[in-house]
């Protein structure tokens, strides 16, 4: 028995890049092993081939996701491999262009794919089919060559390229105090980003379903800047600034760049 399966196009890239400026401390775990008596307590994630401190893309992307999930997707926390997220409730809305556009945007588990499946209502203006494939990619962020060339030559870090930042855990009942070190990556560094969103047709070039999926993009982006990344956000650690923002377009078979919802898009997201 054959089975046919409905493939959609990849039409158009959008490669979204530029600068990520740190507006405070930024923390974000990695390895601690070959850690030193008398050393940091939590270090921060470095490349293993120049031991500069970067953003990974999963960090980047995950809380995006997180953010717009409690502004879309209220009501329903679930657990998916230990880790706690919110949900829509049976991905009901998945191709509603207001909430269910998380879900392309960003992807979906098989789990999730498989409810969707099960509970598929007649008549959706955008089958499954068509919808599957994750949207955006988000690349690991470097060190920008002025900001590490900066704090090489910088008096005021106690490790190659982060500081050391002593904190005292105080117990509320003894009030015994206990100090520790925390690397972080200090504030004014630079690191470069890109995003990749890519469209597919069908159904990414309909205008209510590209306008969904661009504003909510920059949605995430904002929501970001007004939250924190990494860890120890609500002790001033992780604020920061998507300084530039610059859109080049792989346009590979559609007339995107001449589209108004495109062009309007452009205008008030490039800076």
């Amino acid at each position: 028995m054959n089975t046919t399966i409905n493939l959609t196009k990849l039409v158009a890239q959008l490669i979204i890049q530029g600068e990520i400026e740190l507006l405070t401390g930024l923390r974000i775990g990695g390895s601690e092993t070959g850690l030193s008596i008398g050393g940091v307590d939590t270090v921060v994630v470095r490349n293993a081939t120049d031991g500069k401190p970067y953003i990974p893309g999963s960090s980047l992307k995950g809380k995006m996701r997180c953010l717009l999930e409690k502004v879309h997707c209220p009501g329903k926390l679930s657990n998916v491999a230990n880790c706690k997220i919110f949900t829509c409730d049976n991905l009901k809305t998945y191709n509603d262009p207001q909430k269910g556009i998380i879900f392309h945007l960003f992807g979906t588990t098989n789990n999730e794919i498989e409810e969707l499946k099960k509970s598929k209502a007649q008549g959706e203006t955008y089958p499954i089919e068509f919808s599957l494939p994750t949207r955006l990619v988000v690349r690991d962020c470097s060190l920008t060559d002025d900001s590490a060339k900066k704090l090489e030559e910088s008096l005021y870090v106690d490790l190659p390229y982060t500081q050391a930042k002593t904190e005292v855990i105080i117990d509320r009942i003894t009030s015994a105090a206990t100090p520790r070190k925390i690397e972080r990556v200090p504030a004014g560094v630079k690191f470069n980003y890109q995003l990749v969103l890519n469209l597919y047709n069908p159904p990414d070039l309909d205008n209510k379903w590209l306008s969904s999926l661009l504003n909510t993009l920059n949605e995430g982006m904002d929501l970001l800047e007004n939250d924190y990344l990494g860890g120890m956000g609500s002790r001033g650690y992780g604020q920061i600034k998507f300084a530039t923002r610059k859109v080049k377009l792989n346009n590979f078979s559609s007339d995107l760049e001449n589209n108004e919802t495109y062009k309007n898009w452009l205008n008030t997201f490039q800076r």
